[in-house]
């Protein structure tokens, strides 16, 4: 068992009586994880694939809780208001994180106010995908001739969202305003029925998930860029957005972990200690890959990246006036 020495803040000084911290080990008691949305989801199975190492890590039972609703805002609320003690652990995507604060007005918590940011776990690009069979977008090869197309036709051409405010949302208006073009958002009840209207010529494009990989490759899908920094192995022949002329486009949904503010940073570092040794491990590591990158930055570097995807998503939403109904 790996034990953290840690500080217990506490007490009162007074004249003649010096201050005294008491050490006390962690962890000694099982660890919740918290996360925001159903079994079986992409967050829940990484949530579950390092819960299960870091209970051989840490030598403690792990257990795994679904709160979901609110997309994902019930879980962070709970993490939030919980004792920072180090046995509460919210797992959560980057919408609950940078988008749903700038979006909400009643949110219940702030997250670089109510949480300690350990690290990011796994990071997934989307794919700009068309239909070929799409006479609208007969001709798009690439990321210019969409943006030509659209460019020829202000307001023509649709693009499908998982829902007002999701991510894939936020990506697309970003792609709109630096393209200088303007495209017709059409709402979807999530990624799954998008890509159905994408298939049915509903709409013209879309910024799907890899889960659309399978249509890409049986044609039914073109693939035109991915949206993070680096290629995406299951289509090592599709350029990034940066690649495509978009420099400074660079979206990605991951998966965070976090502690509740106040948290003693030397339980934030032992628990990022022990999710990197989680990522090292082969056979971890591989089932990882089947949700998205391994990536595991520092807390420091972390809330770094979370105050600047908050920026850009705050300027995004401004500018396309995207309102959700509270």
């Amino acid at each position: 068992m790996t034990f953290i020495k840690t500080l217990a803040f506490g007490a009162a000084l007074s004249v003649g009586t010096a201050g005294a911290t008491w050490a006390q080990d962690w962890p000694t008691q099982p660890i919740r994880i918290l996360v925001g949305f159903s079994a079986g989801s992409s967050i829940d199975s990484v949530a579950r694939i390092v819960g299960e190492q870091l209970s051989q890590t840490l030598g403690q039972p792990v257990v795994v809780e679904n709160r979901t609703g609110a997309n994902g805002m019930l879980a962070a609320t709970g993490v939030a208001q919980a004792e920072a003690d180090g046995y509460t652990v919210l797992f959560s995507n980057s919408s609950s994180i940078t988008v749903n604060p700038t979006l909400y007005q009643n949110i219940q918590y702030q997250p670089l106010e109510d949480f300690e940011p350990v690290t990011k776990v796994v990071a997934t690009p989307f794919i700009l995908v068309t239909n070929p069979e799409n006479a609208r977008t007969d001709g798009v090869s690439d990321v210019s001739s969409l943006v030509e197309l659209a460019r020829s036709a202000p307001g023509d051409l649709s693009y499908g969202s998982a829902g007002v405010g999701n991510l894939i949302h936020i990506a697309t208006e970003l792609l709109a305003q630096q393209a200088g073009v303007e495209m017709t958002h059409i709402p979807y009840n999530g990624a799954a029925p998008m890509q159905l209207g994408l298939l049915s010529g509903e709409i013209d494009l879309a910024f799907d998930t890899p889960s659309g990989v399978p249509q890409i490759e049986a044609g039914n899908m073109t693939a035109l860029a991915v949206s993070g920094t680096d290629r995406w192995p299951g289509l090592p022949d599709t350029p990034t957005m940066q690649e495509a002329g978009f420099e400074d486009f660079d979206v990605t949904f991951w998966t965070g972990v976090f502690l509740p503010v106040g948290t003693d940073p030397q339980i934030v570092s032992a628990l990022y200690d022990a999710i990197v040794a989680a990522t090292e491990d082969p056979e971890t590591r591989a089932r990882l890959e089947l949700q998205g990158k391994p990536i595991v930055p520092t807390p420091d570097e972390f809330r770094q990246q979370i105050i600047e995807e908050t920026e850009i998503a705050a300027r995004t939403i401004e500018a396309a006036g995207i309102v959700v109904e509270q």
